[in-house]
């Protein structure tokens, strides 16, 4: 029995990352025309795919999409978002990472800015990161 904090939309895995530069400002990527939520700014990160953890999604992830190179290693658990959409429930685990090999670009043709962590809440972000961008400002001011 569905109650009103139960509900039957499918659950979505996606992994994100905050990349921290030396500066403390935060990576930002723009989701491009076409996908859902158009124009706002997230945590880069990605779906979590069958038999793979959020962990080694973030690292194929950023490889794909930002072109460097990460370790598992490399990243720390932050926090995570529970964001239920019209259509789906989204699980988010958070990850920080302050170490990587080559140069961040958006390989994919998305907008990226490194942000000032304090600049932060000033982004139109996805409604699961609103709350996240709080946690983050406050974690690395």
């Amino acid at each position: 029995m569905l109650t009103p904090n139960n509900t039957d939309k499918k659950i979505v895995l996606v992994a994100a990352v905050a990349l921290v530069d030396d500066q403390k400002n935060i990576l930002m990527a723009q989701r491009p025309e076409g996908k859902s939520m158009a124009g706002l700014w997230e945590f880069p990160g990605g779906k979590v795919e069958a038999g793979e953890t959020p962990e080694a999604a973030l690292v194929r992830e950023l490889h794909e999409e930002l072109g460097i190179t990460t370790q598992i290693s490399d990243l720390d658990a932050l926090t995570f978002a529970s964001h239920s959409y019209d259509d789906f429930h989204l699980l988010m685990p958070v990850f920080a990472c302050k170490n990587w090999q080559g140069t961040v670009q958006g390989v994919e043709g998305q907008a990226i800015q490194w942000v000032p962590v304090s600049k932060l809440h000033e982004l139109d972000t996805p409604p699961a990161d609103d709350p996240l961008v709080a946690i983050i400002e406050k974690l690395f001011s």
